[in-house]
């Protein structure tokens, strides 16, 4: 029978291979795959001491911290999941959470610990982290060696909730193992930095991919640029993943006073939001040893497609074709369709939910995407953000590819206002560039000739101090921006 692909596995095989690499680092502090490892038993006995084994379900509500590492892979070796809760939230958020996930454990920093004491049920015990570290300096360094059922799950990863509450995607170990293969050979790698927090899916599978090649991953408490520079600097790290927006702060730094030096990076990873041609450029023309990369894909489905460097100027617009282990199509909306085994089991205690994305196989993303005759993916809107105006469909992103272009544009969405003569209309809501007037709705329409069909052109224009954007991925919240708009 083949051996099981689980998580645990991933830390014993590291602290075995190299066990005084170093395997995490945030600011001055690190930890070596060794130290993990031993780390990893020793929280697992003390957890186990508190209950938790197969089955059993930890949540953690704790700001970017080492101290989260160890507790991620002593859950999976005790076979039970782990589901870490945005940090931002709120006390309302993390209570309807915890109400869908019920927890035997919560697991807090200090920040939070007033908060989760307030909202956490009778039946779900809070312990701090410094509770648990010293009941794990007293708890026996034997690994537990639990039998773990690889489509067991693993971990739970809550969405934004930004359509109601949040919905916990479920990922089993052999989900969470094969997204985070690095392949056959282990070539040298070097240090990667991960800007994402520590309760995004992103962060846990850069730090499984890098793990997996037996090297570093480096955190930030912050996605400033300084911080993100000088964590480059001082691991004279090769990889940087990164969406859009933080790209453009990195680079921008590169123009100031004492700019952080990038040389290093050897791989420049962007994607999850609308990645403008003239960034990936920019990145390009800013770190002449790179190779420059798109990824799309999310929580549910896993990487889905890469765009590799040689494509960026032959493919513009483009996410790629698809990742290893994918399959892809569309349906007769338009709906990109995915399937493979880097897919979720679901959504948490949800089959409704679940069905409505999981059918026959295949995930339905809820992102329009156009194939070309190479089979290169460009996603060009989601379902339910068309905008319908005069019987004719038009994507927001397409629209905001082309305005975002204009020099006096630094943000920009669009999104459909409704009117009664033509259903909806095409509205630019733009975030003027510092220092200069913002344009006017004639010179967006202006740069639009000739770019896109005159009924995609802007009719209206809002100007804004800021658009609405997830935190970890930057994503626009269009319900949140047209709520706003009235």
């Amino acid at each position: 029978m083949a051996e099981p692909l689980v998580i645990g596995d991933i830390f014993r095989n590291a602290a075995c291979a190299v066990p005084d690499r170093t395997a995490a680092a945030l600011g001055q502090r690190s930890l070596t795959f060794a130290e993990v490892d031993a780390l990893s038993n020793r929280t697992a006995q003390a957890l186990a001491s508190r209950g938790v084994g197969v089955g059993g379900r930890v949540a953690i509500w704790t700001g970017t911290t080492l101290a989260v590492i160890p507790v991620f892979a002593a859950v999976a070796k005790l076979g039970a999941t782990f589901a870490p809760l945005n940090g931002l939230w709120g006390s309302g958020e993390v209570a309807t959470t915890l109400r869908g996930f019920a927890p035997d454990l919560l697991l807090v920093d200090e920040e939070h610990a007033q908060s989760a004491a307030d909202v956490a049920r009778r039946d779900i015990h809070v312990l701090s982290l410094d509770e648990l570290s010293s009941a794990t300096d007293s708890s026996p360094q034997t690994d537990p060696l639990v039998p773990v059922d690889e489509r067991a799950p693993h971990v739970v990863f809550f969405t934004s909730g930004s359509s109601g509450a949040p919905k916990g995607a479920v990922l089993s170990h052999r989900a969470n193992v094969l997204r985070s293969l690095p392949g056959a050979l282990l070539e040298p790698r070097g240090a990667m930095v991960c800007p994402y927090p520590l309760f995004h899916m992103g962060a846990w599978t850069i730090a499984l991919q890098q793990w997996q090649a037996r090297d570093a991953v480096v955190f930030v408490s912050s996605a400033s640029a300084h911080e993100i520079g000088a964590a480059v600097q001082g691991h004279h790290a090769s990889r940087v993943n990164a969406i859009p927006a933080v790209w453009r702060r990195l680079l921008d730094a590169l123009d100031e006073p004492d700019p952080p030096d990038l040389s290093s990076i050897r791989f420049a990873d962007t994607g999850t939001s609308a990645t403008p041609p003239e960034l990936l450029r920019a990145i390009a023309a800013a770190l002449p040893d790179a190779q420059v990369r798109v990824f799309y894909g999310s929580t549910e489905a896993g990487s889905v497609t890469v765009l590799e460097h040689a494509d960026i100027e032959r493919k513009p617009g483009s996410c790629g074709v698809p990742g290893p282990l994918v399959s892809l199509r569309t349906d007769q909306s338009g709906q990109l369709l995915v399937r493979g085994p880097l897919l979720f089991d679901g959504y948490l205690d949800d089959r409704a939910a679940t069905a409505r994305v999981l059918k026959d196989g295949w995930y339905a993303t809820g992102d329009l995407a156009e194939l070309d005759d190479e089979g290169y993916v460009t996603i060009v809107g989601r379902v339910g953000e068309v905008i319908r105006t005069g019987g004719e469909a038009v994507a927001p992103t397409e629209v905001e590819g082309v305005l975002i272009g204009h020099p006096a544009v630094a943000d920009v969405a669009v999104v459909g206002v409704p009117d009664d003569r033509w259903g909806e209309l095409v509205c630019a809501v733009v975030v003027p560039a510092p220092d200069r007037p913002p344009p006017d709705l004639a010179e967006l329409r202006d740069l639009c000739a000739g770019a896109l069909a005159t009924y995609k052109h802007p009719r209206r224009l809002v100007v804004i101090d800021a658009i609405p954007r997830t935190t970890a991925t930057g994503q626009i919240q269009r319900r949140l921006l047209l709520e706003s708009l009235g």
